[in-house]
């Protein structure tokens, strides 16, 4: 008896993405699967599946790391299914959470991709992710230049040099920073040490007003309409709205304030374990840099708007952290709402 095939298969691949190498392990709905090692180049394995499996309907996924979109783009390319997950959204049972390989890995991708389980991360578009690597380039002097400036007070503090009281303060002015150019030592070794660490600070301090200048310039340039409404919120400056363009990508993507808040990491978590019910504070899940923003930019929204003011108010007496995450959320929801009505906030305007 002749047989015809009436459904068109499936295969499912797993790849457990390296710099050097990848581990893929190849699974179709009829067998259980195929694990080998191949080169880090999207159209090796390619080559592989139309030569042994043309004709098959392709879904790829591998977790989200420091090699990127590119192999996703690829397979975008090729006609696949790709999707890029979160590492902690992969199901480990048994002794598979403490037994970790390359290959169990790929396996594990594969297994859950296979049953349904897993859900893509959002990937940006490639304009806005090389926008995003100039915004973390920014994160990244910021803790350089916090790094040269703890360096340097240490230094003059192991010394035993007392700092004049008008200067003993987080803001470096340019009469502290000419202090520091003429300070006298016993010695010259001390002397050549501080200004190389002067130097550096310098160097940093410039690289970071550079890097900030031109990071708002892009934005204005490119996302011009979404900036002008996050600027017009109180407490949102130019490097915060930045982060949330860069960051968080459209806002409109995201369905609600409670999916918004939960991918921020604004959000309350919960454990319940039969009657017992009990909150843990803050949700461990979050984007760390994204809320560490909202949470500075809250502090400030309280100064500037009435409305935060008031609503800050009513909370006072409580946890001052507790209260501030309330403002935070606030914020967040004031945001996703400027962004979806495409209407510019208006100070002193209860909501």
């Amino acid at each position: 008896m002749d047989t015809q095939q009436t459904a068109t298969p499936k295969l499912f691949i797993g790849i457990d993405i390296h710099k050097r190498s990848w581990k893929v392990h190849c699974s179709s709905d009829l067998f259980g699967g195929k694990t080998f090692s191949m080169g880090p180049y999207p159209e090796q394995l390619q080559s592989y599946v139309l030569k042994h499996f043309s004709g098959y309907q392709v879904t790829t996924a591998y977790e989200a790391g420091c090699c990127g979109y590119h192999a996703h783009r690829c397979f975008i390319s090729y006609g696949w299914d790709s999707l890029v997950v979160n590492p902690a959204d992969i199901h480990r049972k048994g002794k598979e959470r403490h037994t970790k390989t390359d290959r169990i890995d790929a396996q594990l991708i594969a297994r859950e991709l296979k049953d349904g389980r897993l859900e893509s991360i959002h990937v940006p578009d490639m304009e806005r992710e090389q926008l995003r690597s100039l915004f973390r380039r920014r994160n990244d002097l910021v803790k350089n230049y916090r790094t040269i400036k703890n360096l340097i007070k240490s230094q003059i503090l192991y010394l035993g040099i007392e700092v004049p009281p008008e200067f003993d303060n987080s803001h470096w002015s340019h009469n502290f920073r000419h202090w520091l150019d003429t300070l006298d030592f016993k010695y010259s070794g001390a002397r050549l040490a501080l200004d190389s660490r002067l130097r550096h600070f310098r160097f940093i301090d410039q690289d970071l007003r550079d890097v900030s200048t031109q990071l708002r310039r892009q934005c204005k340039t490119y996302y011009k309409k979404d900036y002008m409404l996050l600027r017009s919120i109180p407490g949102i400056g130019g490097i915060v709205a930045c982060g949330i363009l860069c960051e968080l990508g459209d806002l409109r993507r995201f369905r609600s304030l409670k999916h918004l808040a939960g991918y921020v990491g604004i959000a309350p978590g919960i454990h319940q374990s039969g009657d017992n019910l009990r909150t843990t504070g803050i949700s461990r899940r979050a984007h760390r840099l994204i809320r560490s923003y909202f949470i500075e930019a809250s502090w400030q929204a309280i100064r500037t708007d009435p409305v935060m003011q008031m609503y800050y108010r009513k909370h006072q007496g409580k946890n001052v952290k507790s209260i501030i995450v309330k403002v935070a959320r606030k914020l967040l929801s004031r945001t996703l709402a400027v962004i979806k009505t495409e209407t510019p906030y208006v100070v002193g305007v209860v909501e």
